[in-house]
């Protein structure tokens, strides 16, 4: 409740409010960013405000087909305010259209499995083999080279190739600030291009309180190596800023120093790199 909080965490629920409302005005679908905006009014004890938060995620996974996850969430409000009708109408439209359902959806064909088996021992003479690692090299060129946003030199020529063996001296500069440096494609178009792709909010990290005690808690090597960035938490989920949004590595890295959820946004990577520059000196 707000009478709990000292001065210093009510500004800052209250900035992330400011924040997320603008992400959830223009992304009413993304229920993870609500999930985040009705915690911090839950915590504020802005019993109101909670309830229309609830019903904009009920809502948002409505229009996402995920029709028993909406109705978890309504039968969460009916718990609070047992006579609110607005939920008890939206439930009962809900619950007759998946009663109309002949069948479930198919599920979708599971990819094949990586291979787990033991590396072979290396032979005398023979080089040791590069470390495959899933940092988004194919959806990014997906989006840039398929879509002819640029050519297919220019994406091999300038996708950075960290060193896995050793921790980078600074802040890799990512894909995105080459392309602009190098006067390929402008930064604007580059995070326009992303967030529509990617269907990540941004987030304007030049105006949020970074929770810099999150960061340092962070690996400075995942951070420096992936230009990515854990700006804030709520409850057991992490905030995480980032310009590359399908570097699977770079979530597998940064769990190892946070065992929570992790919800991705998109972010100018001179943002990033500025916090991460003050951080990690």
């Amino acid at each position: 409740m707000a009478g709990t909080l000292n001065p210093s965490e009510e500004a800052q629920l209250r900035q992330t409010i400011e924040m997320f409302e603008v992400i959830t005005q223009s992304q009413p679908q993304d229920y993870q960013s609500l999930e985040i905006l009705k915690e911090a009014y839950l915590k504020l004890g802005l019993e109101s405000e909670v309830i229309q938060t609830s019903k904009r995620i009920a809502q948002a996974y409505v229009q996402l087909g995920q029709l028993s996850s909406a109705i978890l969430e309504f039968e969460t409000i009916l718990q609070r305010h047992p006579e609110d009708r607005d939920a008890m109408e939206a439930m009962a439209q809900i619950e007759s259209q998946a009663n109309n359902l002949n069948k479930p959806p198919p599920m979708e064909d599971e990819p094949p499995p990586r291979s787990t088996g033991a590396t072979p021992a290396k032979k005398p003479g023979q080089a040791v083999p590069q470390i495959e690692v899933d940092d988004g090299r194919a959806p990014m060129h997906k989006i840039f080279v398929e879509s002819k946003a640029i050519s297919a030199a220019d994406f091999d020529t300038y996708w950075p190739a960290p060193s896995l063996h050793t921790p980078p001296a600074k802040t890799v500069d990512p894909f995105i600030q080459v392309l602009a440096e190098k006067q390929v494609m402008p930064l604007d178009k580059s995070l326009k291009l992303l967030a529509d792709r990617s269907r990540l909010a941004y987030i304007p990290l030049d105006r949020y309180e970074v929770e810099m005690d999150l960061v340092r808690s962070s690996s400075r090597e995942c951070c420096q190596r992936w230009c990515v960035l854990p700006f804030d938490r709520m409850s057991k989920t992490v905030m995480v800023a980032t310009c590359n949004p399908f570097n699977k590595q770079a979530a597998v890295d940064l769990g190892v120093s946070h065992y929570s959820r992790l919800l991705w946004f998109l972010a100018a990577p001179g943002d990033i790199i500025r916090v991460l520059g003050k951080v990690f000196r």
